[in-house]
């Protein structure tokens, strides 16, 4: 673990880590001081956004400092009006360890919409 040149503790193996430090040139959807958001590389809606910390935490495991949790939370309601779904709604989810799905190991929320979801899943 070290440090960006932001003062925020990043892993240097984190592809999130790589993408917030702009390694891969991604263009962010929306982005503050605590969190960055881009779009889904692999899609499972017509909207389908991350919404990612800057400072690496693994999951919820990790216990996060609330007040991250709360610039997370504090940014999905801001991403969904910039993706235009915070009137027809959407979904968030956030995977927790390999069993629930998590693939990266950096704490991130999913945000999807344009489309009708069924009540099946959750």
């Amino acid at each position: 673990m070290s440090k960006n040149n932001d003062g925020f503790e990043v892993m240097d193996d984190c592809i999130f880590c790589r993408i917030i430090a702009g390694d891969f040139g991604t263009d962010f959807v929306y982005e503050d001081d605590y969190v960055v958001a881009f779009d889904d590389i692999s899609p499972q809606a017509p909207v389908h956004t991350l919404i990612v910390p800057r400072v690496h935490v693994e999951n919820l495991e990790d216990n996060p400092d609330p007040e991250l949790l709360g610039n997370v939370f504090a940014a999905i309601s801001k991403v969904a009006k910039v993706k235009g779904v915070d009137q027809s709604g959407y979904r968030i989810i956030q995977n927790n360890g390999a069993g629930a799905g998590q693939t990266v190991f950096h704490l991130h929320v999913h945000l999807m919409g344009g489309k009708p979801f069924g009540e099946g899943m959750v």
